[in-house]
């Protein structure tokens, strides 16, 4: 399936970062983890400018495959790997 692109996630008019998230999914070694059997299989979902539109897609996606204990969907917070401290995440200090 070809990755779809919310239209809102690109509004010229947004003078700060969306908060972009990425909805993907493919089967996995363990159900339990995140290791995917064949990277070239990913199901690209899509890019969403919300967490609500995101997880809308997300559980969408699961549901067709809830019968596959094998297959595994996610959200990934882009805005959070792009822009790490902005949300209160921050990394631990280096010493020099």
């Amino acid at each position: 399936m070809c990755g779809r692109f919310a239209p809102a996630a690109f509004a010229a008019s947004e003078p700060a970062m969306s908060k972009l998230h990425l909805v993907f999914g493919g089967r996995v070694k363990d159900p339990q983890g995140l290791e995917f059997v064949d990277l070239n299989k990913i199901d690209l979902v899509g890019l969403f400018d919300s967490y609500a539109a995101a997880e809308e897609a997300w559980r969408g996606a699961a549901q067709r495959t809830v019968d596959d204990a094998e297959m595994k969907y996610v959200v990934v917070h882009l805005h959070r790997l792009l822009e790490p401290d902005a949300d209160g995440i921050s990394r631990p200090k280096t010493s020099a």
